[in-house]
């Protein structure tokens, strides 16, 4: 679904951030991707989300070489990936709801066509009773959990998530990452960015694990 070859990747003209990187994400698929703070994790997934260009090197995302993709092209390829923000992202004034929706309003859906889709996935993220707060008055937990619903209501092909559980609990954090694995058995790829050991002791699944700007991988 998606292949680097030889991917580099520098800032202005500044040293190489990332180098070499060679790997794919499969068909459904899971893996986590570690290393330490400041690694180059954020920056990775943005070059899989096709937010940044590689300096260097080849990507292809669903067979398409990302290089001769058109700017017209690019938020189609984008909805097929579903993206998790540290940040979290959301719209302060919209309610949990509302901002889940927000991908489907943005492209001009109808709102009876996918009230109910929306309603369904909050339910399933354990939102359902919170779907008419607005942010400022959600726990991180909650918030984080909205923002997952909200990469999910697309129906992405592939989900990557940046430091999910960073800023909740240990028995949240198993909580969120029991729906990664709900979804990813359902078809999805997942990858899941995390420096937090203890939470990939509690699944089995493929490391990419980046360290000095290059990636090493354990499957």
């Amino acid at each position: 679904m998606i292949e680097f070859e030889n991917v580099g990747l520098r800032y202005g003209m500044g040293p190489e951030v990332l180098s070499d990187l060679t790997f794919d994400i499969a068909p459904r698929s899971f893996q986590f991707l570690t290393g330490p703070s400041g690694a180059g994790k954020t920056s990775l997934i943005r070059l899989l989300f096709l937010s940044l260009k590689p300096t260097r090197g080849l990507i292809r995302v669903f067979g398409r070489d990302t290089a001769r993709v058109g700017r017209g092209e690019l938020p189609a390829l984008r909805r097929r990936i579903g993206v998790v923000f540290q940040d979290f992202r959301l719209l302060d004034h919209l309610t949990t709801y509302e901002n889940v929706a927000l991908p489907l309003r943005v492209a001009g859906q109808e709102e009876a066509s996918y009230r109910a889709d929306v309603v369904d996935l909050l339910d399933w993220v354990g939102l359902g009773e919170r779907m008419h707060a607005m942010p400022p008055v959600l726990s991180g937990g909650e918030k984080q959990r909205a923002a997952i619903a909200r990469a999910l209501i697309t129906r992405p092909e592939i989900l990557l998530a940046d430091e999910p559980t960073g800023n909740v609990d240990p028995p949240l954090a198993k909580r969120l990452l029991r729906l990664f694995v709900e979804l990813n058995r359902l078809g999805t790829s997942v990858l899941i960015a995390t420096h937090d050991l203890a939470l990939m002791e509690q699944f089995d699944a493929r490391r990419i694990v980046l360290a000095e700007r290059r990636i090493e991988i354990y499957e």
